[in-house]
């Protein structure tokens, strides 16, 4: 585990990270509802608004955090994807911070 605290990019990401993953969790609410248990659109309207937006900003702020902390290419490849799956940008988060990758160059 890395000791050096995260730069303020690094926890920018962290928090684009944690929005995505909360987002994909509203909108997975929002579909049992829906297709389940057929009780309203609401939750997939607003969620899946709300996770166009968050998807968005998470793979703008993931390719600002690969510049910025000078990332390896297999890290941004990574962090990228996490967004496809639901919920997996926490866990690279956490790997990523393990890491020491959210971390400032020094």
């Amino acid at each position: 585990m890395s000791l050096r605290s995260s730069s303020t990019t690094g926890r920018v990401f962290a928090a684009a990270a944690f929005f995505e993953a909360l987002t994909w969790a509203g909108l997975l609410v929002g579909m049992v509802l829906k297709y389940g248990t057929q009780t309203t659109e609401l939750g997939v309207w607003f969620f899946g608004r709300l996770h166009g937006v968050a998807f968005l900003l998470y793979l703008a702020v993931a390719l600002f955090a690969w510049i910025r902390l000078r990332w390896p290419l297999w890290a941004v490849l990574v962090a990228l994807l996490a967004a496809i799956p639901p919920l997996a940008t926490v866990p690279v988060e956490l790997w990523f911070r393990r890491r020491g990758l959210l971390s400032a160059c020094g």
